[in-house]
């Protein structure tokens, strides 16, 4: 997953974009870049790290301009150590472009090769992302009338991306001299919506990955961007939209409700809050089939995306709520960080326990999901090393056993514990008393009785179903196969002193291809 922004603004949009890019701060912590418009310049500046990392004052100085775009990334096509893939991602030819992506293409492999033999473009990295900037750039100079573009020909462009690209996708680009593009991939598996601000100098447009960037940054949610669908705001701030899907169809990603969205978004017309309390209903369901309700003296969430869920749980048990882990706020998330031992070792150090909330007590630890199993078995060691006397696990999602394909780096097959074990392997391999599950059904429902229309879903990494349809055994081989070859972190120094993860800084003079 990753975060994504896009501003059309009245006023110099470095600062917006920044304070936006904070907000999306969950969605990757691997990179953060800021590309801004200035007349026929644009403006670039990308680097390792996190937001407050990558971007001093000097670099925001330099980011003029009233309108751009911003990234956030969590490595998932590509390899997590290569800078090189920070987005957005430029492109000269045909007007100047500048793209930010979230997502995967599942056949970005077959594309790259297209680029090279047939639109004679060269890729310069293993990122997707860059692949997509190249089959967007090549439909808009198959689309444009000479030099000129129209609304009808960027929405053409759009429509060739969606006939070539398959996979997830959610875009903010720029199109210099022309305006701003954001569109959803024809299953709308990644989110983005799109607000407005009104000001005296005219209405000012921004697009996000989350609705929580539009409410913080003071704009009005007018509504999310539809499967298949494009929207393009020109210089003049006349927002223009159009579908431009064939068959189109809502099918969004259902690990979004579960733990990549921060609660106070919503997704879909479905507030992320109100799906995980759904959620701890009906999980409380399932406690009441597989564990004595009797048996059970304190419901403890695992902080932070499993407390909707694990208090409307308790409240549905009748059993007491408990906070009994603090969480260190300045440790990264261990979902994302690389090797089983780096991951051991800092969920102590994200995790501690609240001693007298465990000691002498039977308790059921909440979480939203059960991955690798790693972090779930520190925690439950930790609970028992605090005094409890029994752990019961929960988890508000189903077994994960599938990779997720679409934009979520999760493990192969071979490192998800519920890969090839029932339930009660799994919790012997936890160190769990008992382990209850969330069924799929039930997830599903968690969100559809917010939105009765909503009834699609893809929940591949829970039942293999993958909505795009292209997604066969030797799919998923070739990628674990290309996981499992990524190459390891490099130790070397760069030559300022640092870890080598050198931030980039560009300006680029672009010739005007349209408007003035």
């Amino acid at each position: 997953m990753c975060g994504i922004l896009g501003v059309m603004a009245t006023t110099p949009v470095n600062q917006l974009l920044y304070d936006g890019l904070m907000v999306l701060q969950h969605r990757g912590q691997d990179a953060a870049g800021i590309a801004t418009a200035e007349g026929n310049t644009f403006h670039l500046h990308k680097g390792p790290g996190l937001v407050r990392d990558v971007f001093r004052t000097r670099n925001m100085r330099a980011l003029p301009g009233n309108w751009g775009i911003g990234h956030v990334r969590y490595p998932t096509a590509g390899s997590a150590y290569n800078f090189a893939e920070a987005q957005p991602f430029y492109v000269n030819s045909p007007f100047g472009l500048v793209l930010g992506h979230n997502g995967n293409l599942t056949n970005a492999e077959q594309l790259k090769e297209e680029m090279f033999r047939m639109d004679r473009r060269h890729i310069n990295t293993n990122s997707d992302s860059e692949v997509l900037l190249n089959v967007l750039a090549h439909e808009l100079q198959a689309a444009a009338h000479g030099y000129e573009l129209d609304i009808d020909s960027i929405f053409q462009a759009v429509a060739g991306v969606h006939r070539r690209c398959r996979g997830a996708y959610a875009v903010v680009a720029m199109i210099s001299g022309y305006g701003l593009l954001a569109f959803r991939d024809p299953h709308g598996i990644r989110p983005l919506v799109y607000g407005e601000n009104k000001t005296d100098q005219g209405t000012e447009y921004l697009v996000s990955s989350e609705s929580v960037a539009l409410d913080t940054l003071g704009f009005q949610m007018v509504r999310d961007i539809e499967p298949g669908e494009a929207v393009f705001i020109d210089l003049n701030h006349n927002l223009h939209s159009r579908q431009c899907a064939q068959q189109p169809m809502y099918a969004p990603c259902i690990f979004e409700y579960v733990y990549l969205a921060r609660p106070d978004t919503v997704i879909d017309g479905v507030s992320v809050y109100e799906a995980r309390l759904a959620m701890g209903e009906s999980l409380a369901e399932k406690v009441k089939q597989v564990i004595p309700v009797d048996e059970i003296d304190v419901v403890i969430p695992i902080p932070d995306s499993s407390r909707p869920s694990a208090m409307q749980l308790a409240q549905a048990l009748g059993i007491p709520f408990r906070e009994g882990f603090v969480k260190n706020r300045y440790v990264g998330r261990t979902f994302i960080m690389p090797g089983q031992a780096m991951r051991k070792k800092s969920v102590r150090q994200k995790l501690n326990t609240c001693g007298q909330e465990f000691k002498g007590k039977r308790v059921l630890l909440v979480d939203d999901s059960i991955v690798r199993g790693t972090t779930s078995r520190e925690i439950v060691e930790m609970a028992r090393a605090a005094g409890a006397v029994k752990v019961y696990f929960a988890s508000a999602a189903p077994p994960v056993r599938f990779p997720n394909v679409y934009g979520i780096d999760m493990p192969t097959r071979a490192e998800l514990i519920a890969t090839g074990r029932d339930d009660d392997q799994i919790a012997a391999e936890i160190g769990a008393d008992a382990l209850v599950y969330q069924d799929i059904e039930a997830l599903k429902q968690s969100v559809t009785k917010l939105r009765p229309d909503l009834t699609v879903f893809d929940a591949s990494c829970f039942d293999g179903c993958y909505i795009t349809g292209d997604i066969d055994e030797h799919y998923l081989d070739a990628v674990e196969g290309k996981r499992n070859k990524k190459p390891a972190k490099s130790e070397d120094k760069g030559d300022d002193g640092d870890d080598g993860r050198a931030s980039q800084q560009m300006v680029l003079g672009l010739a005007n291809g349209g408007q003035d």
